[in-house]
C-alpha cells in the first residue's frame, strides 16, 4: 500500500510540473521540479522505482524546464 501511495505522488508531482511548464510559469515550475526530483530520489532510494527510471524521468523533466527557461 505504501509503495502505491509513493508512486501515485510521483506521478502527480510530474503532472503538476508538466502543467506548469506548458503554462510557461518558470518560477512555479522550478519549485514543482525540485519537489518532483525529491520524490523521485526518495522512491528510488527505497527501491519503489528503479534507479535508472528515476534518472531518466529527472533528465527529461530537466530538459523540459531548460527549454521553457531559455524561451523567455
Amino acid at each position: 500500500m505504501r509503495n502505491k501511495a509513493v508512486k501515485s505522488s510521483v506521478r502527480t508531482s510530474a503532472k503538476k510540473f508538466v502543467a506548469l511548464a506548458q503554462k510557461k510559469t518558470v518560477s512555479e515550475a522550478e519549485v514543482a521540479l525540485k519537489d518532483m526530483i525529491k520524490k523521485l530520489d526518495t522512491a528510488s532510494r527505497k527501491g519503489i522505482i528503479k534507479k535508472n527510471a528515476a534518472s531518466r524521468k529527472k533528465s527529461r523533466m530537466q530538459r523540459l524546464f531548460n527549454s521553457i527557461k531559455t524561451a523567455q
